[in-house]
């Protein structure tokens, strides 16, 4: 099991990014705002310095915050 809880994997083809929490695949976000809407339908609290913290989240095949087909 990954060790970082939320894992953000590279942009699809089509855009977006799978979006795991926990080992649990939640969902392909497009934007942050979903990022942060899957993230709270987990039940975890979104401080505003969450998406940028390595040991919470890991930005797998692309830049952090970039949702757009490579």
């Amino acid at each position: 099991m990954e060790s970082t809880p939320i894992v953000v994997h590279p942009p699809t083809p089509t855009g977006g990014r799978r979006v795991a929490i926990q080992g649990h695949v939640a969902g392909i976000a497009r934007s942050d705002a979903d990022l942060v809407e899957f993230l709270c339908q987990a039940g975890v609290t979104v401080h505003s310095a969450l998406l940028d913290d390595e040991t919470w989240v890991k930005w797998r095949g692309g830049p952090a915050h970039h949702y757009a087909a490579p």
